[in-house]
């Protein structure tokens, strides 16, 4: 059995202590052993402890930048056994990162071999590289050997190595840093040369700067990587609070190749491994959720970063790439977490705190650098001052020195015949015969002027802060010049890095839909074909349960719908919102895109391009009519402020629904058209502006002798070109010339527009047209005809028109619209052609 100690023999030598206490206590020390020895960079320096272990190891190894270099390993195995006492991996990935160029803005390190690459590729072993120190790294160790920082015991108190760099180079900001503590983390961003040393010139000038003063010269962050940073809200407040979120976009741009379009990246976000990247890439061009994508390949080599997408001949470009910017790390986020160790406490740091601890460091590193300068000069000079003395009186000196017994009795001879220093007296018995001559009399004399010159400079330089402040200055000044570049990251300050939905979505032209009983949906114009005039058209929408289609509108993907209901209702519906539907489906119900009542309907669907831009809403107007000829104009503007619930549109009669609306300039012909065949001309300033819930003013009257008159639509003539196109219920249609409908005041009955007969029927569309658009008719069984509007005839205002399209007995038109031409596509003549009555007769009034 052991021995027992005293102690353990005398219960009352046992302290108990609270276990919560003592756990609470040790996590404490962990935690901040962790936070001051490991995690956080020294605001002074920006170097962690191992970083500055490695630069100082090296240094002491003699592996400066004009040394060759040395074996990793033997750099590694210095610094573990002199100041590192962990793992060499920790030690040889430190100084790898030091020496990568894609890691650090300003590398420290000068590696030869393989130390990886921004694939993620590991270094070589550190048996096979070898490395040095870079000139720039002599910035952070230059008057190192000069007093200007403490040291302090290695971890077997046989060395001493320093608490922190004298750091000329303000490397906090240059590289930043990266680390995670307990219970805190860093992220700090790296900054270019040039801009720092700019921004802290300025803040040597007036130390009352502001940081959005500041902001001038340290414009953002600049990554080694390059790539753009979009939007600037996330750096001004990293700036100004130590916190913030920059977005980081690859550089890519789209270029035309034998043919073939591709998308060139030649720079990535910055920390992005990008064969992780283009494995994820793979991924989601497999699952479908990036689109366009033909194939795509990694050319970089030794030159620069080039990765190659090729773009499939029937996608867009520019939104394979948005695509990419959301989906894949081609845009990415750097969160800066500004933490760093200032007097041995972490801290959150903004622009100019960081500034300004690098200041008050310099101001040190300067005065006890100035102060060890000026001890050594008065060392000096006290010597030279003795051998002055001596060469003075020279015949004495070797006359005491002969006569002396040993060195001592000369040295203390010396002492007391010249009242010379026991330092004096030793150098003039080492001074060698040579300097007895006349010319290094003259030298001795020189170089003790010249000293006393520095001697009283550096008084002068200690006695004010303003000299202090120009050396700082011209230091920066130099750094600046020596290894100042330009900017490697660009910057979007009008983007925000947000990718919004439309900026995914190719603006391609789309038909919408919307059936009698409230579905919609969008088709691709380019699904309905050209055919000839009167085929009998091919199937559209499919017809359930006596429903059919209503209303036929064209827009592109990034337009926005307003649409009116009949009881004077607005709702606002983005077009990429909408399901795409094939051209014969049926589509989806309107309510569940708006919130509109059951016993409402839509009239009428206006595309807009921008409900953001203010020179847009300020000046375009919304007009409006009702069946029984009401108008009503109002600015756009009153319509921009979306609601979900919708707003009114106009105020109505009970007795009356509004029917059609058209988006004006404000200086634009108004048609308006009524079942009985009449159209009434004005301009639109004839009808004033009015509120968004006024319910307007006459535009046309009815007949009261015409059956069931009503309006039957509008038109805004807003091209030069166009011709007015009617067509009545039973398919006839034609164009006429504008001109032949006078301009009159609203309010009248207007002119002629159609012949109406019982063959012909009812008018029931009424369009501005010109010859490069393609008229669409749809029925209402859903047959739908896409036809070249030239080939309908211009012929007189009060004719019947020509057979547009055939419709089965019992059929009618449903709706009609324009829409532009696409001169790349072919008529299609191979629809049945039905013999149609082409011949115009001219009837007068």
């Amino acid at each position: 059995m052991a021995e027992q100690t005293p102690e353990m023999e005398n219960p009352n030598s046992i302290v108990p202590i609270n276990i919560e206490d003592e756990m609470r206590g040790a996590y404490i020390d962990y935690s901040m052993s962790v936070i001051i020895s490991r995690a956080l960079p020294d605001v002074r320096d920006g170097l962690k402890p191992v970083h500055r272990r490695v630069l100082f190891g090296m240094a002491e190894l003699g592996v400066n930048y004009n040394k060759p270099h040395k074996k990793s390993a033997r750099i590694v195995g210095e610094v573990l056994g002199k100041y590192h006492p962990h793992g060499d991996s920790s030690v040889y990935d430190t100084m790898v990162r030091m020496a990568q160029d894609w890691s650090l803005r300003y590398p420290m390190v000068d590696g030869q071999g393989n130390f990886g690459s921004v694939d993620g590729d590991s270094p070589a072993a550190m048996r096979y590289t070898e490395a040095r120190l870079k000139r720039i790294a002599d910035e952070m160790l230059g008057d190192i050997y000069k007093e200007t920082v403490d040291f302090q015991p290695n971890f077997d108190d046989s060395l001493e190595e320093p608490t922190v760099m004298p750091a000329k180079l303000p490397n906090l900001l240059l590289n930043g840093s990266s680390g995670i503590a307990v219970g805190m983390a860093t992220n700090m961003a790296p900054h270019n040369l040039t801009e720092v040393v700019d921004g802290i010139t300025a803040f040597l000038d007036n130390p009352d700067i502001t940081i959005d003063e500041l902001i001038k010269y340290v414009v953002a962050p600049d990554f080694p990587t390059g790539g753009t940073i979009f939007g600037m809200s996330g750096v001004h407040s990293a700036f100004h609070t130590g916190r913030g979120r920059v977005v980081i976009r690859a550089n890519a741009t789209i270029e035309e190749n034998r043919g073939k379009t591709q998308i060139i990246v030649t720079e990535i976000p910055y920390m992005i491994n990008k064969s992780v990247m283009l494995e994820k890439t793979a991924d989601l061009i497999n699952e479908k959720k990036i689109e366009g994508i033909s194939a795509f390949r990694d050319e970089s080599d030794r030159d620069g970063m080039r990765v190659v997408y090729d773009i499939k001949r029937d996608a867009n470009a520019s939104v394979v790439l948005n695509n990419l910017y959301k989906h894949t790390a081609l845009q990415s986020s750097f969160s800066i977490n500004n933490v760093a160790l200032v007097k041995g406490r972490p801290m959150i740091l903004n622009l100019k705190d960081m500034m300004r601890y690098y200041v008050e460091h310099r101001y040190e590193v300067i005065t006890r650098r100035t102060q060890y300068e000026l001890r050594e000069a008065e060392k000096r000079a006290h010597i030279l001052l003795g051998l002055l003395i001596a060469l003075d009186n020279i015949d004495a000196v070797i006359e005491l020195i002969r006569s002396s017994k040993d060195a001592e009795v000369a040295k203390n001879g010396l002492m007391e015949r010249f009242a010379l220093s026991d330092i004096q007296a030793k150098a003039i018995l080492e001074m060698r015969l040579q300097r007895l001559t006349g010319l290094e009399r003259a030298k001795i004399q020189a170089e003790y002027d010249e000293l006393m010159r520095d001697i009283a400079n550096y008084n002068d330089i200690l006695a004010r802060d303003e000299r202090k402040k120009e050396i700082i200055k011209e230091e920066l000044a130099d750094l600046r010049a020596r290894f100042g570049d330009p900017r490697r990251t660009q910057i979007n300050a009008l983007g925000d890095g947000d990718l919004d939905d439309l900026s995914l979505i190719d603006d391609e032209e789309m038909i919408i839909t919307i059936s009698h009983e409230g579905y919609i949906k969008r088709t691709a114009l380019t699904e309905y074909r050209q055919q000839g005039r009167g085929t009998k058209g091919s199937k559209g929408a499919s017809s359930k349960d006596g429903d059919f289609t209503e209303h036929l509108y064209s827009a592109t993907m990034h337009n926005t719908l307003l649409i009116f209901t009949q009881k004077g209702r607005m709702y606002w519906l983005p077009v990429y919102k909408i399901q795409e539907g094939a051209r014969d489906a049926k589509g989806k119900p309107l309510p569940n895109y708006i919130q509109i009542d059951s016993d409402d309907k839509v009239r009428a669907v206006i595309n807009v391009k921008n409900l953001d831009d203010p020179d847009y809403i300020k000046n375009n107007f919304i007009v409006m009519c009702t069946e029984q000829g009401t108008i009503k104009k109002t600015l756009l503007e009153a319509y921009s402020n979306v609601r979900r619930t919708g707003i009114i549109a106009i105020t109505i009669d009970e007795s009356d629904r509004l029917l059609d609306v058209v988006m004006t300039n404000g200086d634009n012909d108004l048609v308006i058209a009524s079942r009985a065949g009449k159209a009434v001309r004005f301009h639109e300033t004839r009808v004033r502006p009015m509120g968004r819930t006024a319910a307007g003013v006459k535009g046309i009257t009815l007949d009261d002798e015409a059956e069931d008159d009503r309006v039957i639509g509008m038109v805004c003539i807003g091209r030069p070109d166009a011709q007015l196109l009617v067509i009545s219920e039973n398919g006839y249609g034609k164009r006429s010339p504008i001109d032949e409908y006078r301009v009159t005041n609203r309010g009248a009955k207007g002119v002629g527009t159609l012949k109406i007969t019982e063959k012909v029927g009812a008018l029931v569309g009424i369009l501005q047209a010109s010859d490069s658009d393609d008229l669409m008719v749809i029925n209402r069984s859903g047959i739908l005809l896409r036809t070249p509007v030239n080939a309908i005839n211009v012929i007189g205002r009060n004719t019947q028109g020509v057979r547009i399209i055939k419709l089965r007995e019992g059929d009618a038109i449903s709706s009609v619209m324009t829409v532009v031409r696409d001169e790349t596509e072919s008529v299609d003549d191979s629809a049945e052609v039905t013999a149609t009555d082409d011949t115009a007769s001219e009837v007068t009034e």
